[in-house]
């Protein structure tokens, strides 16, 4: 069971308690109903304490205006702030967030603060942050938090669940470190290999009998494959610790999908699929939960900003049609494109296989591949869709898909979107930042024009 799983069902318990003890009114009843009942919730509360203070993982609740109104042991012990002191203080005094460079968190990226802002937005996770205790020492967790309701469903505060993640993230760590050594140093080998097999096939260079050309061709197509493993493994090993290389910049999604579609062509026509470029939609999908909804009229070719690497972004849409081509033996394949004030969605349509409804909660776990009589005679990595999320979260945005088995899969991509105005200024700050870096290339001297 990974850490997530397990901060999730703690948060569970740990809300189940404290809405129980923060929100339960107790009945006007006669004195001795009320004193049962006094009783009675007495138990409750020592019982829900005792289960507070066994949790090893951090639990902490806060209200309205920010002030710790709850600190278990737990929490104490991660932290480094006693409960008595920790306890009525503004909790930015006692949970200092940075990320992985120590870069403290702002009000934007902070689960906390984003709860307060926005307690309808539901709970908030994030895996990846790192906790700077009293001493100074930076501890990184796993955080989930979620807003409280009272009974008129008005926010009264928000509770937030942690653990100190340092062994996982050691051990993850290791691991990556070593598929990446080892994927770099086996890559070399491989590409002599399908070097020395390419120029064997070649008719200019050598001379084989048809059966040794059989033989030849099938291992070079078995060395190809072995060197996209190696690749996708570095690939996602760079992705798990960051090191994935990004630019993000403006782009304009309408034309650079369309651009896109245009390029992806050839390979659906050579096996018989149509494909189209579909622009806006009267249904698009919700950012959060991916339930579709109405979305007004259409509107004529509005321009969909995003800020994001367009390398990153064409091979996340490029390893979704490779696998739409794979598993559509006939029917049309469409990209598309919509959205609405808040998100930009790409998303791609296919006519094949579909996907088993018990398989697609882990299609985009690393190395999962579903398990069927089409996958087993089509080669992959199992690490493509892996490294499609990676990146789509790289931009805080979210990937997921929707299938029906035998009629076909949608992959969609929610992205955040960017107004015209914040575009235009991305945009102004990406030509002075390069005016900087390379004023020699962006100088306006007619000796250069």
């Amino acid at each position: 069971m990974n850490e997530s799983l397990i901060i999730y069902i703690g948060l569970g318990l740990v809300i189940v308690i404290l809405a129980f003890l923060l929100l339960r009114k107790r009945p006007k009843k006669g004195k001795q109903q009320n004193n049962n009942l006094e009783g009675n919730l007495q138990d409750e509360r020592q019982m829900s304490s005792i289960i507070l203070n066994a949790i090893e993982d951090g639990v902490m609740l806060i209200d309205k205006n920010n002030i710790i109104q709850l600190f278990n042991p737990g929490a104490a012990t991660i932290t480094g702030w006693p409960e008595n002191e920790a306890k009525s203080l503004d909790y930015k005094s006692v949970i200092k967030l940075v990320n992985d460079k120590g870069e403290a968190y702002s009000s934007d990226q902070d689960p906390l603060s984003k709860v307060v802002k926005d307690p309808e937005g539901g709970t908030i996770r994030d895996n990846n942050a790192n906790l700077t205790s009293r001493s100074g020492k930076i501890l990184p967790i796993s955080l989930s938090v979620s807003p409280l309701m009272n009974q008129k469903k008005q926010f009264s505060g928000a509770v937030a669940i942690f653990r100190d993640v340092t062994k996982e993230r050691l051990e993850e760590k290791q691991r990556s470190e070593f598929i990446s050594t080892a994927s770099h140093e086996m890559r070399t080998p491989v590409a002599a290999i399908e070097g020395y097999l390419a120029l064997a096939l070649n008719d200019k260079v050598s001379t084989i009998d048809t059966r040794a050309r059989e033989y030849l061709e099938k291992a070079h197509e078995s060395t190809q494959h072995l060197g996209k493993l190696f690749q996708d493994l570095l690939t996602s090993a760079k992705a798990e610790d960051g090191r994935l290389t990004s630019h993000p910049t403006v782009v304009e999604l309408g034309s650079f999908m369309e651009q896109l579609t245009n390029d992806l062509r050839f390979a659906a026509d050579k096996k018989g699929l149509a494909l189209e470029y579909s622009f806006g939609s009267n249904e698009t999908i919700d950012a959060t939960v991916g339930k579709g909804k109405p979305a007004g009229e259409k509107v004529i070719r509005p321009l969909y900003y995003v800020k994001a690497d367009p390398d990153r972004l064409r091979e996340v849409i490029t390893n979704l049609f490779d696998n739409a081509v794979k598993y559509t033996d006939q029917g049309k394949i469409t990209i598309g494109l919509t959205g609405d004030n808040q998100v930009a969605q790409m998303y791609l349509k296919d006519t094949g296989v579909g996907i088993p409804s018990e398989d697609i909660p882990h299609l985009f776990q690393k190395f999962y591949r579903v398990d069927n009589s089409a996958t087993r005679t089509i080669g992959g990595t199992g690490l493509g869709l892996y490294i499609c999320r990676k990146i789509v979260e790289l931009y805080q945005g979210r990937i997921w898909v929707e299938s029906t088995q035998g009629k076909g899969s949608t992959f969609f991509i929610n992205l955040p979107r960017l107004t015209t105005e914040k575009a235009e200024a991305e945009k102004r700050k990406e030509t002075a930042s390069n005016a900087v870096t390379n004023p020699i290339t962006s100088s306006t001297s007619p000796m250069l024009q």
